[in-house]
């Protein structure tokens, strides 16, 4: 697994991206493209997938800072957040307490502006708990839940069919996952001979298909800023299943 996600760097995008307002990303004055904002708020549009009655237990893999688990729990009675990262778990937790967490947000060279991420008043922070963890290794006693959600994880994992090979005893009968990667698949993170063969969505049907079903296909793009001029502009492919009786 790769250190990059402990770095300052990646944490200051990732607080902007899961807490950032829509002008701290895109500030007002420049004529941005249409489809920036609408790639806004990713971690909160990933988890509406999920039916809206309240169920008892939700799990978020590769939850980062933990924006989306902080939305799985306006439905889920308790929340279990699991990022490989530890500086990405120590924030979420931070925030989970109660904290503001202070970070720069790069302009370009050296110019930097100061934000701060907080969590709104109506956040729901009972019963979420955050921990670090390997997706591909989870803890034997991790128990199973009525939902699961992993969004742009699978293709920054080495071995991704080891978590593909789990997820059928983390999900109750008739539980939801929702999975959403953007499937760039890179030498970095995952070792060639782990890519899907025959593409994505063949590779997770082939996967999942005998002990779930595919609901529903989507795609979802997200935005995340590096600096007031470049930004990584992504599509995700998200699918619904719902686990067989």
């Amino acid at each position: 697994m790769s250190s990059i996600y402990e770095s300052e760097k990646l944490l200051a995008e990732y607080l902007l991206f899961h807490y950032g307002a829509a002008d701290e990303i895109l500030p007002p004055g420049r004529n941005w493209p249409a489809g920036m904002a609408a790639a806004l708020d990713f971690p909160s549009r990933t988890v509406a997938h999920f039916a809206a009655r309240r169920v008892a237990r939700g799990l978020d893999l590769g939850c980062a800072v933990g924006r989306s688990s902080f939305e799985m729990a306006r439905t889920c009675d308790e929340v279990v957040g699991i990022d490989f990262s530890h500086a990405f778990i120590r924030a979420a937790e931070a925030l989970r307490a109660g904290e503001s967490l202070d970070y720069h947000r790069l302009e370009e060279g050296a110019q930097r502006s100061e934000l701060t991420a907080r969590l709104c008043a109506d956040t729901c922070r009972s019963g979420v708990r955050f921990c670090q963890g390997d997706a591909m290794h989870l803890p034997a006693d991790l128990g199973n839940f009525d939902r699961v959600h992993a969004a742009n994880l699978l293709c920054r994992l080495t071995e991704p069919q080891l978590l593909l090979k789990r997820l059928p005893s983390l999900v109750r009968a008739g539980g939801q996952l929702v999975l959403a990667t953007p499937c760039t698949w890179l030498e970095e993170f995952t070792p060639p001979a782990h890519w899907p063969q025959a593409g994505t969505l063949a590779w997770l049907k082939d996967s999942l298909e005998s002990t779930f079903v595919l609901e529903r296909e989507v795609e979802e793009s997200f935005l995340i800023r590096e600096t007031a001029r470049k930004f990584q502009w992504s599509s995700a492919l998200v699918t619904v299943w719902t686990r067989k009786d």
